[in-house]
């Protein structure tokens, strides 16, 4: 099984350079005919070692300065490398329709295919390489390669500063990254992930720091408050599969990031463990209050983004408590949620930006507020947006519910078993997690409606219809696994336990009797429930399938001449629940009241910025621009200037050399 990983990747590869020889109307179904080979090679390797409990090693010996480079495929490594390679696919599937329209208007994409396998390569060697200069090199080709996919549609003035923006959030986070490798590398002597162990054992005083910066690192690939300003940037401008890929993918390599550096640290200390469950949750709770603000289509999904990392944190942050306090149940249930969550975001993450992809195509706008009644020319598209919706506000029997019910169920234990602390962070835990839940269904219930029921907002340019083939099967194929693993979570919890053994050092074969038992009941229950809803849909459709229902509306108190203007606005419906978070959101907004007794005209708009943009970022931009500009003259234009000042830099050198030869 080992000869499946490496040709997997080179395949996965091979697909950059094998595009670049067809026509432009063949290279995305070329590309994503490598991807799907290589993936499918990587998916059964990787799978192979989660069942096995067999861990995979493969060393290249490469030249200094970086050595002998060892990949591991551990139990971590396989669990992320086999959802990587699955979601990969579904995203390279579905580019294959939604790149066709801009072939058609004659936009070349050639770069898009060629980056597009560059990333996913990247993305599936960065969670195996445990050499810490190879792993930098690979992670930097992740952001180089995802830049290149955002900053696609270039000709936009946004598209492009969103894709800076994207690459500096990027390589501020790797400054932090590559102080902490320094620091193990210089105490440890070696660049070996392995070998951190010892650093971390001998010096308990830098364990906490340490995290710190590798959380903040790694935190802001994956999107945590407060270095998460580029993603409701980045996701609007990319093309809808690489938004999809993006958050429903890469920023896991955020969270995997993380977790490695858990595995390496012998005892997580208390603070590590309350540190990431306090800023996880201020994570979940001001992302969906912002998404909840937004008008944006996708920058509502980019919110949402941050906010299911928050649930995911969350998990993580039980999961550290259980190690610390030497709960195991805590353990096992807080990282199992946690790790369900991974999964579970990144397949109904990616279905719901790919019916948002579908929609954009077709009306060519972005604003929920233009929208409306696109169910009617929509309606596979609407009805796979509404599975992911329903599957995102964690309601049964959907794969979104498992994730949190076993981070619910994490919680529950900590308060049963744990000391007045542990008690406290657990009960807010709980709380902080239950208004997530019930203000994310009502984002979605908002979202869903505003963009497709109800009557249209707008007159479209060309008639709106529904997507490609191509685009209807990556859908299908995400709604299969929803309701896979929503169906049967006994079979995926077989795959994520053996991944939680590496964090309490439990043989990743051996089975906790009572959770299994759990999830056995809770399987039934939730069958019955889906056997008795589809029973009274189908009831329902038997006793008027003969019948007129749609000459009258329901309710409607006499008025059957509605239009557009009278429905809600995502604005009034979302302005009551609003207020309940409105210090985490900075909204602006512009009133024109009614004057006379009848009046001509009125109007009400709104917009918002991010509290961390407005108060902190912008005004720091604007203190280090007030800085640089104290140096523009350096940059005059004139040759002979340039010629002193490289003249200056190497007396200058030479002086030092000679200094320190001496």
């Amino acid at each position: 099984m080992t000869s499946l990983y490496l040709p997997g990747i080179f395949v996965i590869l091979s697909g950059s350079f094998i595009s670049l020889l067809f026509p432009d109307k063949m290279k995305g179904a070329v590309t994503s005919l490598c991807i799907g080979a290589g993936a499918a090679s990587i998916s059964v390797f990787a799978f192979n070692v989660l069942m096995s409990g067999e861990p995979a090693t493969f060393i290249l010996n490469l030249s200094e300065p970086i050595g002998a480079v060892r990949i591991t495929v551990d139990m971590l490594s396989a669990f992320f490398t086999l959802f990587i390679a699955i979601m990969s696919f579904t995203s390279s599937l579905y580019s294959i329709g939604y790149m066709k329209e801009y072939r058609d208007k004659g936009k070349t994409f050639a770069a898009h295919f060629f980056f597009l396998p560059v990333m996913v390569s990247s993305m599936l060697l960065v969670v195996a390489v445990q050499n810490v200069l190879a792993f930098l090199i690979i992670w930097e080709i992740m952001s180089l390669s995802s830049f290149f996919l955002l900053v696609f549609n270039n000709e936009k003035e946004e598209t492009f500063k969103a894709g800076i923006n994207y690459l500096v959030a990027m390589h501020v986070g790797v400054i932090f990254l590559i102080s902490g490798f320094t620091i193990l590398s210089i105490n440890s002597g070696s660049q070996d992930f392995n070998s951190f162990k010892a650093v971390f054992t001998e010096h308990n005083e830098l364990t906490n720091i340490l995290f710190i910066i590798f959380f903040a690192g790694f935190g802001t690939k994956a999107g945590f408050v407060p270095f998460h300003t580029w993603l409701p940037r980045a996701h609007p401008a990319a093309p809808s599969h690489i938004s999809g890929l993006m958050s429903g993918v890469m920023i896991k390599t955020g969270i995997y990031g993380i977790l490695r550096i858990i595995t390496l640290i012998p005892e997580p200390t208390f603070f590590m463990a309350y540190f990431i469950l306090l800023i996880s949750l201020f994570t979940g709770i001001f992302g969906i209050a912002n998404a909840l603000a937004q008008k944006n289509l996708k920058k509502i999904l980019a919110y949402s983004s941050i906010e299911n990392i928050g649930i995911i944190g969350i998990g993580i942050g039980a999961g550290l408590l259980g190690l610390a306090y030497n709960i195991e149940s805590l353990t096992i249930l807080g990282f199992s949620g946690a790790l369900f969550h991974v999964v579970n975001h990144s397949i109904f993450k990616s279905l719901l930006f790919f019916a948002a992809g579908g929609v954009y195509k077709a009306t060519h706008i972005l604003n929920i507020e233009k929208m409306g009644g696109l169910i009617k020319s929509m309606k596979f598209s609407a009805v796979f947006f509404l599975f992911g919706a329903l599957a995102i506000s964690g309601l049964p029997p959907f794969n979104g519910f498992i994730g949190e019910f076993f981070i619910y169920w994490s919680m529950i234990q900590g308060i049963q078993g744990g000391t007045v602390p542990l008690i406290v962070a657990m009960i807010v835990s709980l709380a902080g997690l239950a208004f997530i839940g019930a203000m994310s269904l009502i984002c979605f219930t908002n979202l869903f409606s505003i963009v497709f029921l109800g009557n249209p907002r707008s007159t479209f340019h060309s008639p709106v219809t529904e997507v490609t083939a191509a685009m209807k099967g990556a859908m299908i194929f995400q709604c299969v696994l929803i309701a896979a693993i929503g169906l049967a979570p006994v079979y995926a919890f077989k795959i994520i336990l053996a991944a939680v053994g590496i964090f309490h050092g439990a043989d990743p074969l051996t089975e906790p009797v009572f959770i299994f038992n759990t999830l056995g009941s809770l399987t039934t229950g939730i069958l019955i429930f889906t056997v008795t809803s589809a029973g009274f849909i189908l009831l329902r459709f038997l006793l008027l399938r003969n019948k007129n229902v749609s000459q009258f509306k329901t309710w409607d108190c006499g008025y059957q001449r509605g239009n557009s203007r009278m429905q809600y606005s995502s604005s009034s419906f979302t302005s009551p629940f609003l207020k309940l978070v409105k210090p985490l959101i900075n909204v602006k907004e512009k009133i024109r009241e009614p004057e006379g007794l009848f009046p001509g005209y009125a109007s009400y708009k709104s917009s918002t910025e991010d509290i961390f943009e407005a108060w902190i970022i912008n005004p720091a931009i604007k203190v280090i621009e007030k800085f640089l500009n104290l140096f523009r003259w350096i940059q005059n234009g004139n040759t002979q200037h340039y010629i002193l000042y490289g003249l200056i830099f190497l007396i200058l050198t030479t002086i030092w050399i000679m200094a320190a030869s001496k």
